[in-house]
Formats: C-alpha cells, sequence, structure tokens
C-alpha cells in the first residue's frame, strides 16, 4: 500500500486549509488504495470570521486547527520525511498562501516556511511525486521554479503572471481536471480558484490528481 502525506495548513478556506478539497483528496487517495497521514506546522494563524470575511485580532494554532480535519490524526510538519512516504500532497486554500508561506502579501517574491520548502525539495531531489491544489501550487513554483516546474491554478492571469515570476511555467486547466509534469513528478489541479465551482467538480480535479499520484507513487 502506498503510503501518501497531506499537509494541511489549518482548517477553513480564509485562514487554513479549505475544507472541500481536504476531505476530498483525503477521500480519493483512499479511494486510490492509499494510506494517508497527515501534518501541519506547529506555527500560529491569524484567525478570520468565515460569516464576516474579516479578521478577528486573534490567532489560533495550525497544527490544532488542521486536528478538526484530520479527526485529531495529525503530526507535526517537522515528523514529515521523504524516506517515510511515496508522496506528498497539498489542499489549497487561503492557509497555503498565507500560513506556509506569505504568497498572499508578496506573490513571487514570498517567503516559504522552512519546513514546507524542506518537505518539496526532499520529495523532489528522492524523485517522488508531489500534489497540489487550488493556490497550493505556487508553493511547488517559489521552491521548484528554476526547475521550471509546470503547474495550474486554472485561468487566473494575475496569479498566473506571479507563477511565471518564479520561473515555473503555467497551463491553463479546467477546474475538473489536472495537470501533470512528468520531469518533476508534480500534479496539480485549480480546484477552487475557480470561485464559482460546484464541489462535484473541485471533486473531479481532486480524484484525478489523487489516482495520478498514487498510481505513479
Amino acid at each position: 500500500m502506498k503510503k501518501i502525506a497531506v499537509v494541511l495548513s489549518g482548517c477553513g478556506y480564509l485562514d487554513g486549509a479549505e475544507i472541500t478539497e481536504s476531505v476530498s483528496l483525503l477521500i480519493a487517495l483512499n479511494q486510490a488504495g492509499a494510506q494517508v497521514n497527515c501534518f501541519a506546522p506547529d506555527i500560529e494563524l491569524h484567525e478570520v470570521d468565515h460569516v464576516a470575511k474579516s479578521p478577528t485580532g486573534t490567532t489560533r494554532n495550525v497544527l490544532k486547527e488542521s486536528a478538526r480535519i484530520a479527526r485529531s490524526h495529525v503530526e507535526s510538519l517537522a515528523h514529515l520525511h521523504a524516506k517515510d512516504f511515496d508522496a506528498v500532497v497539498f489542499p489549497g486554500g487561503f492557509g497555503a498562501a498565507k500560513n506556509l508561506c506569505n504568497w498572499a502579501e508578496k506573490g513571487a517574491d514570498c517567503d516559504v516556511n522552512a519546513e514546507v520548502k524542506r518537505v518539496i525539495l526532499e520529495f523532489y531531489e528522492a524523485s517522488k511525486p508531489i500534489g497540489a491544489c487550488c493556490i497550493a501550487p505556487v508553493l511547488v513554483a517559489k521552491v521548484l521554479g528554476k526547475k521550471k516546474v509546470t503547474v495550474t491554478i486554472g485561468n487566473d492571469p494575475a496569479t498566473a503572471a506571479e507563477i511565471q515570476k518564479t520561473g515555473a511555467l503555467h497551463e491553463e486547466c479546467p477546474v475538473d481536471d489536472y495537470i501533470t509534469d512528468r520531469e518533476t513528478k508534480v500534479v496539480t489541479t485549480p480546484a477552487y480558484m475557480y470561485g464559482d465551482a460546484r464541489p462535484n467538480e473541485v471533486f473531479a480535479g481532486i480524484f484525478g490528481l489523487a489516482h495520478e499520484i498514487v498510481e505513479w507513487a
């Protein structure tokens, strides 16, 4: 059985991991026959009220918030090493762009969390697949841009332009599909980068990504 690591960034699309994407990913990976283990960085996040869609002024812990999605089965990202897993996947949500890096603030000039960067480089150097959904492909672009990695975030021209500033390549993709870069073993899907997407469309793209990752791992 293939072992796949999933890296969460909190719980809730405005300040953490997008819940529909995360759950879709966990289900799809299991359907593909994989064992899934969840990880998250043990850092603080700035909470956003998901009704008012505005900051509350308080902080929460990313690891503890991620436990809400993982049903408490989550470990610190510091414990994730490529030698123990066959692939790694990052669901989206603003947490990927705010907690795992600061792309939301700086775009292509962002800094990636040190543990996230280490994990991406470890899996890349071990020639093991890396998956990313929604906005999370910017993490891969920032870390592997010099490798000319190809990713997708759908068809948003502004974000695609920022991705290309990292040296990475961007390919347009519909919500229910995914893009595979066979040279770098990176698989990406747009998910809720299409803001009006239906959950079944998001699941279709993530389902394809998950099965591609497991087959490749």
